[in-house]
C-alpha cells in the first residue's frame, strides 16, 4: 500500500517517494503571533499534523517543522495599539496557540523555528541573492529580481499579469519591476530592527520561512505544505528564492495546500469580520467536536461552518460514544484497543491522498458493526478497531460517560448541582408527582441539560 498525494506544482495525485526514506522532512507555514488564531487557521494544523502522524507510521525519522512568524507588521501595529513590546505580543499569542493546538489533538511539531531567532540564516541567504544577481539592494531595501527566475508562477500556475494584480503589489520607485518582492527593508527607530548590510531594518515575510526551512530541514525538502491562500504569493516566492539560493536545487518535491473555511456558504475571513476564533470555540465546544468538523471535508476541498453541521457532527460523535457506552467498552481504551493493527480499509483511505471523510465513515460502519455483533469476540474486535482508527484520528479519546456529561467541554455548570436536579426529578417520578417531573426537565433543559431515561436510571448529557 503506497502513500499517495495531491502534488500543487504537478497539478495530480502522485505517489510519495521521500528524497531519503531515513529522514522525511515537511514544513508546514506557521502562525503570525498578533492575535488568537480563528478556526480556519486551524484546519492545516489538523490535516497536516495527521499527516505527519501518517508518515511517523510509515519512516522511521520524520521531522516536522512548523514555524512561528514573530516579526511582522500586523505583530507591530498590535503592539503599538496596545502600548506593549513586540515581545509582550507574540510571546502571549504564541503560547496561547500552543495551548489551544494541544487542547485541539494537534501533535507538537519536531521543530518549531521563530523567525527572529534566524535573522543571521536570513541575511546569509539574502547575501547569496545579491552575489547570484537574483536580488538587489534600493534604498535601504533589498528586493528579489523575478525576472531573473524564469520558472517564476510555475506552482501557481499564474502569469506575471496576473500575479501582479493577484498580490496587488507596492509600485515603488527603487524596484526594476512591480512584481519584484522586498527581502529586507528598513526599520524606524520605533520598529524592531537588526543591523545587517543594507542598514537597520526587518526581513520581509517571504525569507524567513525559506531561511527557517533551510537551517532546519536542509536545502531540498520532501513536503511543504499550508493553506491554498498561501500558493501565491507567500510559496511561489519561497520557491523562487530558495531554488535561486541553492544553486537551483529544487526547494520542495511536493506541495499540499488545504481549501479554505467558509462560513454558511460565504467565505470566512478576518476583514469580512465572519471569523470565529479557535479559543473561543473551544470554550464552547468539545475539542472533538471542532477536531472532527475540520476533518469531515477532504481537506483539499473547501469547508463550510455552519451551526447545523455542528449539531450533525455532534450527533455522529454522540452516537459512536453511546455504541461504546451501551456496550461498556470504555474500560479497553487502555487495554487491547491501544494497541490495535488499525483496520485496513481504514489506512487504505488515509494512504489515498488523505481521504478524511472515507476514514470517518469507516468509523461509523466499524461503530454499526459492533453493535450488530453476534458474538463477543467479533464486538470486541469491531470495538477495539473503532477505538484504534479513533486514536489515531484524535477521537474517541474521553470516557463515554464524561464525553455525555461535558466533561470535554469547559461550562459554568457545576456537575453536582445537575445531578442533583436529575435525582429530584427522578424521585418526583418514583412519587408520581408528573408535573413536578416535568417541570424540572423543562428548568434541566434551559440549562442546556438533556435527560435520558434508560433501563438502568437517568442519564444526562449536554446538548449540542
Amino acid at each position: 500500500m503506497k502513500l499517495r498525494l495531491h502534488n500543487s506544482l504537478t497539478r495530480r495525485v502522485e505517489d510519495f517517494v521521500p528524497l531519503d526514506p531515513n529522514r522525511v522532512t515537511m514544513y508546514v507555514c506557521g502562525p503570525t503571533v498578533y492575535n488568537y488564531v480563528h478556526i480556519g487557521n486551524a484546519r492545516p494544523y489538523v490535516v497536516f499534523g495527521l499527516l505527519a502522524r501518517l508518515l511517523r507510521r510509515l519512516y522511521p525519522n520524520v521531522i516536522y517543522a512548523r514555524n512561528i512568524t514573530d516579526v511582522d507588521d500586523k505583530i507591530n501595529a498590535a503592539a503599538a495599539e496596545a502600548g506593549v513590546p513586540i515581545a509582550t505580543i507574540t510571546d502571549r499569542y504564541a503560547a496561547d496557540f500552543r495551548a489551544d493546538m494541544a487542547r485541539l489533538g494537534v501533535d507538537a511539531p519536531d521543530v518549531e523555528p521563530h523567525a527572529t531567532a534566524h535573522i543571521s540564516h536570513i541575511i546569509a541567504m539574502i547575501e547569496q541573492l545579491i552575489a547570484s544577481g537574483h536580488a538587489y539592494a534600493a534604498e535601504g531595501h533589498v528586493l528579489f529580481d523575478v525576472a531573473s527566475f524564469p520558472d517564476y508562477g510555475k506552482l501557481s500556475g499564474r502569469s506575471t499579469d496576473e500575479m501582479i494584480a493577484g498580490a496587488r503589489v507596492e509600485v515603488a520607485p527603487y524596484k526594476k519591476n512591480p512584481a519584484d518582492f522586498v527581502l529586507w527593508k528598513p526599520s524606524t527607530p520605533e520598529l524592531p530592527g537588526w543591523d545587517s548590510p543594507w542598514g537597520r531594518g526587518r526581513p520581509g515575510w517571504h525569507i524567513e520561512c525559506s531561511a527557517m526551512s533551510e537551517a532546519h530541514l536542509g536545502e531540498t525538502i520532501d513536503i511543504h505544505a499550508g493553506g491554498n491562500d498561501l500558493l501565491f504569493p507567500h510559496h511561489e516566492n519561497e520557491v523562487a528564492q530558495s531554488t535561486c539560493a541553492h544553486g537551483g536545487k529544487i526547494f520542495a518535491r511536493y506541495w499540499l495546500h488545504n481549501g479554505m473555511l467558509s462560513l454558511e456558504g460565504r467565505k470566512m475571513s478576518k476583514s469580512l469580520g465572519n471569523t470565529f476564533r479557535l479559543h473561543e470555540l473551544l470554550e464552547q465546544h468539545p475539542a472533538e467536536l471542532l477536531r472532527y468538523m475540520l476533518m469531515k471535508a477532504h481537506y483539499r476541498q473547501p469547508l463550510d461552518w455552519s451551526a447545523s453541521a455542528l449539531e450533525q457532527a455532534r450527533r455522529t460523535l454522540d452516537g459512536w460514544y453511546t455504541t461504546l457506552r451501551d456496550l461498556h467498552a470504555g474500560a479497553r481504551k487502555s487495554g487491547a484497543s491501544a494497541a490495535h493493527e488499525l483496520p485496513e480499509e481504514f489506512l487504505a483511505a488515509l494512504m489515498d491522498d488523505l481521504n478524511t471523510p472515507e476514514a470517518l465513515a469507516i468509523l461509523s460502519r466499524l461503530a454499526d458493526a459492533a453493535r450488530k455483533a453476534q458474538t463477543p469476540e467479533a464486538r470486541d474486535a469491531a470495538v477495539d478497531a473503532l477505538l484504534a482508527a479513533g486514536n489515531f484520528l484524535g477521537l474517541l479519546q474521553a470516557d463515554p460517560e464524561s464525553w455525555f456529561q461535558g466533561a470535554t467541554a469547559d461550562s459554568s455548570l457545576d456537575e453536582a448541582q445537575v445531578q442533583q436536579l436529575v435525582d429530584a426529578r427522578q424521585a418526583a417520578k418514583k412519587a408520581k408527582n408528573f408535573t413536578e417531573a416535568d417541570r424540572l426537565r423543562a428548568q434541566l433543559l434551559e440549562l442546556g441539560i438533556v435527560v435520558e431515561d434508560t433501563p438502568q436510571g437517568p442519564r444526562w448529557k449536554r446538548a449540542a
